[in-house]
């Protein structure tokens, strides 16, 4: 085989793997096991993450949707099937690789000791640096421009172990779109924010998937902000998808009852027209506590 044809068939082979990519799911579980020791949260789970879109995972607590985000960024490895990101098994990638396409933010990120807001933020740009390749003026700017939108650019030079719950919440956030990954993965992002954090963390998501194409996956627990933020909702379950589709799809009085032993009622908000979720009062008698008497 001459040196022309090898190059030929070889660009034509890259040219095919990147028609694949381009069609291909962000993430796909195939036949995927999670389990903890013994214990069995999902078998044989099939599920796509769509490019370009917001979805979210929500579902009664141990329903495994952390379980599931963990396999998705490659912190916990399945007991069985595969996880494909960009339609290439993700324990492929070296790690430096899957840096640069995929970001998580766990549940609970352990802070390092002894080091600034911006110090922690910046580690968002490893993945995009190396010893031939150091910090660049880019990397600066990106760092700013993530505290600013995080409304941490004040604090950048605190000490982050003395920032409240809420503000290191904000600064774990701020390395996440530091790290410009195209596919986001985030675990209760609103976690110790007050609604009006809350509120401002959903609309950058919300921004950085419209403006930047960038696929997000998160778990939330406020089922009205899931709806509202969502293009997509899958409810997780008894080991399965107990439903997937649009918030209007999914966010109905039956669902609620089914799955999260909730009755509601689903009625538009008046501020976005998405689906709000009122819980009905639960009659005294379901309390299970009755104060002694005298």
């Amino acid at each position: 085989m001459t040196e022309t044809r090898r190059d030929a068939q070889a660009q034509a082979q890259a040219q095919a793997q990147a028609r694949a990519a381009a069609t291909a799911p962000a993430l796909e579980a195939r036949g995927l096991t999670l389990a903890y020791d013994r214990s069995v949260v999902f078998e044989g789970l099939d599920l796509s993450i769509d490019a370009g879109r917001v979805t979210t995972l929500i579902g009664a607590n141990g329903s495994g949707k952390s379980t599931l985000l963990k396999a998705f960024g490659r912190i916990l490895q399945p007991s069985a099937g595969t996880v494909r990101l960009d339609g290439r098994p993700v324990r492929e990638y070296a790690t430096r690789e899957v840096a640069r396409r995929l970001a998580i933010l766990p549940q609970k990120p352990l802070t390092p000791s002894a080091t600034s807001v911006r110090d922690l933020v910046s580690r968002g740009r490893h993945p995009h640096q190396s010893m031939l390749k150091p910090r660049t003026p880019r990397d600066a700017a990106v760092v700013d421009a993530a505290l600013a939108a995080t409304g941490l650019a004040g604090l950048a030079g605190r000490d982050a172990g003395s920032l409240s719950g809420g503000q290191l919440q904000r600064a774990w956030i701020a390395l996440v779109l530091a790290q410009e990954a195209p596919t986001i993965l985030l675990d209760e992002p609103t976690t110790f924010l007050d609604l009006s954090h809350q509120l401002d963390v959903l609309e950058l998501v919300r921004s950085i998937n419209r403006e930047r194409g960038a696929t997000v996956v998160m778990v939330l627990h406020d089922l009205s902000l899931a709806g509202r933020y969502s293009d997509r909702l899958v409810v997780v379950g008894e080991g399965r998808v107990l439903a997937d589709g649009a918030p209007w799809d999914v966010l109905t009085p039956d669902i609620l009852r089914s799955a999260f032993d909730l009755e509601a009622l689903v009625v538009p908000d008046p501020s976005s027209g998405s689906p709000l979720v009122v819980p009905a009062l639960r009659p005294e008698s379901t309390s299970g506590f009755r104060w002694p008497s005298a």
